[in-house]
């Protein structure tokens, strides 16, 4: 396993300036610490709503493309073939990647609030031009700006609520979190029961007002984040020590009522030389020398539950539709359970990556899930299962799979450094999903309209074979940065001696 890094932090004397200066462009800070002592209070519940609510939107664009697709097959204004469809959510995903590393580099520059502000009016401008496509090549156009808005917002959004969480409760915050995007699929997967029911709009008008059920949403979420301040971490670094004792001052008279006093505590004071950008050859240089074991952990991590997410479930509907006659109408009767099985997932096991750790918590989800798919799709290809049976069969498989998938985000998220945080989860992201992700749906598309089971079985075992080897990975090399500081898991680049 790989060494961690020395601890960032170096006691000094308590001092009753809340920062100072030691020399030009160093500063000497406690904030880390500080925000890390916190006890949980409605300020972080309040971050987490604001904030975390990205992957419910995610969750409602995923599922209502997996939902609706029957739906879109069936618009007399657009026929859809299955191959369409795939291909409209490869380009959504393709999106994704090349927002979450544009706005991923704007994210660790310019700070997270100004981007997760941008990234979420990315995407209320597409996700409600959508519902507005008059042709299957502006369909595509728009889900793939749609895409660009959320991978921005995956970024710009793990990089700020992990600079905010106290380290004790980072692990099952983020997968709970992460895990949200399930509310958002119970969302899209009701609204397409509504929305798709003939007798209330039917399939043509139905999915373009599920997709604006996206854009009124993000419109709440816009309001929400209105009062939510930029990341204290990010500050110190980026020459803004006095507006970062600030906003932390002000947290903590949210919190406990009143600032706490530097001279009553012993806190590890963080030295750094403070910087207003961080050149993208020191980036480099940081993912692919210094923590180079640390990248190919994470890329595996992401490749694996890329593949195994996207391809299965863009393609749930298809799976219904095409090999089970279930109709167009009925298919977000399917999806609900689905996704309560993914919810509780993060919601039961999340707590055990913070108490058992993260190296033996990943291994067995990644582990699990793997081998649960290649059972279920075994059976699938001789027709022992009915739809009811097969849905079934994935609320258990992704009962693991999607604290597995989580864990993927909070590791890329968690053992980089700050200055590098929201580009490291976007490049993961990026490279991940573009490998795993992309061509999945696409892929399992091309797989289903060939009518055989046996070629679908062969897809399952494809993303059953990832899984198991990103366990293996993680088994051998991921970090142990449970109830850990931050700047302990991985020291800023801007930290002295």
């Amino acid at each position: 396993m790989e060494l961690q890094q020395s601890p960032a932090v170096k006691l000094e004397a308590a001092s009753s300036a809340p920062e100072r200066q030691a020399e030009e462009g160093v500063i000497e800070t406690s904030i880390p610490l500080r925000l890390d002592s916190l006890s949980w209070s409605g300020f972080h519940t309040r971050i987490v709503l604001a904030l975390g609510i990205t992957w419910i939107l995610d969750g409602l664009e995923v599922t209502l493309a997996g939902a609706l697709s029957g739906a879109l097959k069936e618009s007399p204004t657009l026929s859809f073939t299955n191959f369409d469809i795939g291909f409209a959510n490869s380009l959504y995903l393709a999106g994704a990647v090349l927002g979450a590393l544009g706005f991923g580099w704007l994210t660790d520059r310019l700070g997270r609030k100004k981007l997760f502000f941008t990234t979420l009016a990315v995407y209320l401008a597409a996700t409600a031009a959508t519902a507005l496509s008059w042709s299957v090549t502006s369909y595509a156009l728009f889900r793939f700006l749609t895409g660009a808005g959320i991978g921005g917002e995956y970024t710009a959004i793990n990089s700020t609520i992990q600079e905010f969480v106290p380290a004790r409760y980072r692990g099952w915050i983020d997968l709970l979190i992460n895990g949200s995007f399930w509310i958002g699929a119970a969302v899209g997967a009701s609204s397409a029961i509504l929305l798709l029911d003939p007798a209330i709009a039917g399939p043509d008008l139905g999915w373009r007002l599920a997709y604006f059920t996206g854009a009124v949403l993000g419109l709440i979420v816009f309001v929400m984040r209105m009062w939510i301040p930029e990341s204290p971490r990010w500050l110190m670094i980026h020459g803004q020590p006095d507006r970062a004792h600030a906003i932390v001052a002000d947290i903590e008279r949210s919190v406990i009522g009143h600032e706490q006093d530097p001279r009553q505590h012993a806190w590890p004071k963080v030295r750094l030389r403070m910087r207003d950008h961080t050149p993208l050859s020191e980036v480099a240089h940081t993912l692919f020398s210094l923590y180079r074991q640390r990248s190919l952990v994470g890329l595996m991590l992401m490749i694996a539950q890329a593949f195994f997410y996207n391809a299965i479930f863009f393609t749930f509907a298809l799976v219904l539709t095409d090999f089970y006659g279930i109709g167009s109408d009925k298919v977000g009767w399917y999806i609900l359970p689905f996704a309560a099985g993914n919810f509780l997932g993060p919601l039961v096991l999340g707590r055990l990556f913070d108490t058992l750790g993260r190296r033996v918590m990943i291994t067995f989800t990644y582990g699990v899930s793997g081998l649960l798919l290649a059972l279920s799709g075994y059976l699938f290809s001789i027709g022992a299962l009915s739809a009811q049976s097969q849905t079934i069969a994935w609320m258990v498989i992704f009962f693991f799979a999607s604290p597995a998938a989580s864990a993927a985000y909070l590791t890329v998220s968690e053992t980089f450094p700050l200055e590098v945080r929201a580009l490291a989860i976007a490049m993961f992201y990026a490279v991940g999903t573009g490998i795993g992700g992309v061509a999945g749906p696409a892929l399992f598309g091309a797989l289903i309209d060939t009518g055989s089971r046996g070629s679908v079985f062969a897809g399952y075992l494809l993303g059953s074979v990832l899984m198991v080897a990103a366990a293996a990975v993680a088994w051998a090399y991921a970090i142990a940065a449970e109830r850990q500081p931050l700047e302990s898991v991985a020291r800023p680049l801007a930290f002295l001696e």
